[in-house]
């Protein structure tokens, strides 16, 4: 029987497409739950992820892993996505969003909205967010669940063994000498929190420096697979220069369906408190990097951190204070 070179390219496209399906298909392992530790009850509680099959999926199956290198990590993918979210026929995603995470929407500004991203961008009531206004004290940027490590050299990032990379974090060699023994914050935001970030001290502040990047997700379920997630991603950074903390870098990294990353300050002066931007569609973080000695972080921050939780946090809330005390005139 002959069977002709065209039969036998479709028999061999045909049998990759069914060894295709069959990998995408594979059972995929266990995930623990994604813990943390409410600051206000000191409980242990789960998040629920968004999207977390998909997650799942992207980093640990053989198939997810290929797509999340073709398309799911590139930025028209996101940008494409996030534009959808600025359509008036989004709306419709609004009052799922809110039921399926309990949003609390009492403390938002207004309560109608012209697209998903005008919700997911809302601003807050004045005093929503209390702001621990003493300059003694440095506050979290924003809400979301924060990791804190006192020496960034000595501490293990994530998984056991692994280390934040200052250098390939900033790009910029000279700059990350500074921070080698300094401390690192993380605030992670989940797509359902409020996504607008703060300063969270006053100071000077330096021109916005952008570093280009990838779009991986930062949820713990991609970063135990990608410590490195941080120093690939899109992010941009500030650097505040204030007399009792010193040069303090903020940065924000975008991430997998973040439409963007929008700036709303002004001026080379801020205050603690002060909106500097918001993040549109998608969870994304704010890292802040502290010089050597400069802050003490509270220690049930720390401590959360070491036994591996994230410690969830609202914008305004103090995060550590100075050590380097202020000289009082007589």
């Amino acid at each position: 029987m002959h069977i002709s070179k065209n039969n036998k390219r479709w028999g061999l496209i045909l049998l990759l497409l069914a060894v295709i399906a069959i990998l995408a298909l594979y059972p995929l392992p266990p995930q623990a739950p994604v813990q943390y530790y409410d600051r206000q009850t000191g409980l242990l509680k789960t998040e629920k992820v968004a999207a977390e099959k998909w997650l799942v999926w992207l980093y640990n199956n053989p198939v997810g892993e290929a797509t999340l290198w073709a398309l799911a990590k590139r930025k028209v993918v996101s940008s494409l996505y996030g534009n959808t979210m600025d359509c008036p026929s989004s709306v419709k995603k609004i009052q799922p969003f809110i039921g399926e995470f309990d949003i609390d929407m009492s403390t938002a500004q207004k309560q109608e909205f012209n697209s998903f991203n005008d919700f997911f961008t809302r601003k807050l009531k004045n005093n929503a967010r209390p702001v621990d206004t003493s300059s003694t004290v440095t506050v979290s940027p924003a809400d979301g669940k924060i990791l804190a490590y006192a020496n960034i050299r000595n501490s293990d990032f994530i998984i056991k063994g692994s280390r934040f990379n200052v250098f390939s974090f900033l790009n910029n060699a000279r700059l990350a000498e500074k921070y080698l023994d300094g401390s690192l914050v993380i605030i992670r935001l989940a797509p359902f929190d409020y996504h607008r970030f703060h300063f969270p001290l006053s100071g000077s502040v330096s021109p916005i420096t952008r570093v280009n990047g990838d779009y991986y997700s930062v949820n713990p379920l991609a970063l135990h697979k990608m410590t490195e997630i941080f120093c690939l991603n899109k992010r941009e950074f500030t650097i505040i220069s204030n007399p009792l903390f010193g040069d303090v870098v903020m940065t924000e990294v975008g991430a997998t369906m973040v439409g963007s990353i929008v700036q709303t300050y002004t001026g080379n002066f801020v205050k603690k408190g002060e909106e500097k931007g918001y993040f549109k569609f998608g969870g994304s973080t704010v890292v802040l990097l502290f010089e050597k000695n400069k802050i003490r972080i509270d220690e049930d921050l720390l401590i959360h951190t070491l036994n591996g939780y994230e410690t969830m946090i609202k914008e305004g809330e103090r995060i550590g204070a100075t050590m380097i005390y202020p000289v009082v005139s007589r």
